[in-house]
C-alpha cells in the first residue's frame, strides 16, 4: 500500500492516540451494546456500579460477538462457548477447557472510556495502553458558568465533510439565511487565520458578533471545533450562543456528529434558558442542523476530488493539510514501532 493510500486509510478510520466521542451516555446500560466506530466493532457496557467498559466485540476463541453475551460486572461472557473476558482484555475463564493457554492471556483489544458532557468518550490508542491521558474539553463543556444541551445524530457520509462544513463560516450566510440567528451580516467577506495555543481560528476580517463569523479548531488530546452565533433578545439570557462540535467516523459512509449548544449563564437565568430551549429553541436548532445534513448527504462521496476552491476556503485547506501531516507522522512512528 502506498503512503498516500495509508494516509487516506488512517484519516478515514480516525487518527490514533486521541479521544473521540462515541455515543450519548444514555445509550449504554448494563446490557452490552455493539457499536462500530473508528474502524472497530466495539462492545460497551456498564459494570454493576455504573462504570463504563469497552472491548473489541470479538471473542478471542472464535471471534463471536461478545456484545451478544452476558455482563458479569467487569466481564463479558461470550454466548457461543461461555468464554469470559475481563474489561482489561484478559480471558479469565474457558469453561470448556479449563487451564488452556487462552486463560490468563490478554488476547482481546480493550479501550479506555470515560464520560463527560453527557457523552461516552473512547481513547483510540494505537495499541493497548495501561493508562490514557486526561480528557481535556473546552470550558463550555466543563465550566459551571455554562449550560449546554447535546445534539447527537448520525449522518451519511465521511466525517471529514462535516469538518469542512464547520470550518466554513460563510455557508451560514447562504444555507442558513432564514435562521433567526444568521440572517444578518455581509454576503461577502475576506477571511484570515489566527494561531492559538491549541490550534487556529478562521475568521471574517472586520466582522465579529454579527453572524457565523469564525470557527476555532483545537487539539487538546481530542479534536474539537467551536464557534459563536449572536442571539437576539428573544433567544433568552446568556449572550452569544456557543456551539462545540466533535465528530467520529463510523464507516466511510456514516459518521457520528456531536454538537453541544451552550450558553454562559447561572442561577435563575440558566433555568429560564433551559426551559426556553426545550420549549421553543431546540426545534429551530435542529432545523439548521438538518439543512447541513441534507446538503452533506447529497454531496457525492468524491465531491472533494473535483473542487475549485477560493479565498473563503483557506481554513478548510489548512485543516486538511494539518490532518494529513498528523497522519503521516503517525504512520512513520508506527513503522518505527514507536507508537
Amino acid at each position: 500500500m502506498s503512503t498516500v493510500d495509508s494516509v487516506e486509510q488512517l484519516l478515514a478510520t480516525g487518527l490514533k492516540n486521541l479521544w473521540y466521542p462515541i455515543c450519548p451516555s444514555s445509550h449504554i446500560a448494563e446490557r452490552p451494546v455493539s457499536l462500530r466506530r473508528l474502524g472497530y466493532k466495539l462492545a460497551l457496557w456498564r459494570d454493576t456500579d455504573g462504570s463504563l467498559h469497552a472491548l473489541e466485540d470479538h471473542c478471542p476463541h472464535r471471534g463471536a460477538p461478545l456484545s451478544q453475551g452476558v455482563s458479569l460486572g467487569d466481564r463479558l461472557q461470550c454466548p457461543y462457548h461461555g468464554v469470559e473476558v475481563r474489561c482489561d482484555g484478559v480471558t479469565t475463564r474457558v469453561p470448556g477447557s479449563p487451564g488452556c493457554k487462552l486463560e490468563g492471556s490478554q488476547a482481546t483489544r480493550f479501550f479506555h472510556v470515560t464520560e463527560a458532557a453527557d457523552t461516552v468518550w473512547l481513547y483510540n490508542s494505537a495499541s493497548n495502553v495501561e493508562q490514557a491521558p486526561p480528557l481535556v474539553l473546552p470550558e463550555q463543556l466543563t465550566s459551571a458558568e455554562f449550560s449546554y444541551f447535546l445534539c447527537y445524530a448520525e449522518w451519511r457520509g465521511d466525517y471529514r465533510y462535516v469538518l469542512d462544513n464547520v470550518m466554513d463560516p460563510m455557508h451560514g450566510t447562504y444555507l442558513h439565511k432564514q435562521s433567526h440567528s444568521m440572517s444578518e451580516g455581509e454576503a461577502q467577506a475576506k477571511f484570515v487565520t489566527r494561531d492559538t495555543d491549541t490550534g487556529f481560528v478562521f475568521e471574517k476580517e472586520g466582522q465579529r458578533g454579527v453572524n457565523f463569523d469564525w470557527t476555532e479548531w483545537a487539539d487538546t488530546g481530542v479534536h474539537w471545533m467551536r464557534l459563536e452565533i449572536p442571539y437576539p433578545k428573544t433567544g433568552g439570557p446568556g449572550g452569544n450562543f456557543h456551539i462545540v462540535g466533535s465528530f467520529t467516523p463510523i464507516s466511510r459512509e456514516l459518521c457520528a456528529t456531536f454538537f453541544w449548544r451552550c450558553r454562559p449563564l447561572t442561577g435563575w437565568q440558566r433555568d429560564t434558558w433551559r426551559f426556553l430551549y426545550k420549549n421553543r429553541l431546540e426545534a429551530r436548532h435542529w432545523e439548521v442542523l438538518e439543512q447541513d445534513r441534507v446538503m452533506l448527504e447529497f454531496m457525492d462521496a468524491e465531491a472533494n476530488q473535483r473542487e475549485n476552491l477560493y479565498q473563503h476556503d483557506i481554513g478548510l485547506v489548512r485543516l486538511r493539510r494539518h490532518l494529513k501531516s498528523l497522519a503521516k507522522e503517525q504512520l512513520e512512528l508506527i513503522e518505527a514501532k514507536q507508537l
